[in-house]
């Protein structure tokens, strides 16, 4: 077994300050901005893209947290960055192709009202 690369209880109470509260709070106005915009069909990019950035931290903190796991860690270490991680890439990860199918929706609004109006 490795030595711990920190002291446990206190990376894990520091860890959840700032990555679990900061994060959660990121993610929930991000949350609030998708289901703002979504349904206006307006910001695609800066919305999909925000949810892929989400995806890839998460996947690398998931990376991170796997490689103190089997490098021998105390589970105070390794078990909120697993967390984490997982919570940061399967969330967004899953809301991903709703949030697509949201945004074509409004195209397809969008679409129809232009084609009622010149008609």
């Amino acid at each position: 077994m490795e030595a711990p690369w920190f002291d446990p209880n206190t990376f894990g109470a520091w860890f959840g300050m700032i990555v679990g509260g900061g994060g959660g709070t990121l993610c929930g106005i991000w949350g609030a901005l998708c289901g703002f915009l979504c349904p206006r069909g307006k910001g695609r990019k800066v919305i999909l893209g925000g949810m892929f950035v989400f995806v890839v931290l998460g996947l690398i903190l998931c990376g991170i947290g796997l490689y103190a796991f089997f490098s021998g860690q105390p589970y105070g270490i390794w078990y909120p960055v697993s967390m984490t991680g997982f919570l940061f890439a399967v969330i967004p990860g899953a809301l991903i192709p709703v949030i697509r199918k949201n945004y074509q929706q409004a195209e397809n609004r969008r679409i129809a009202a232009e084609s009622i109006r010149v008609g």
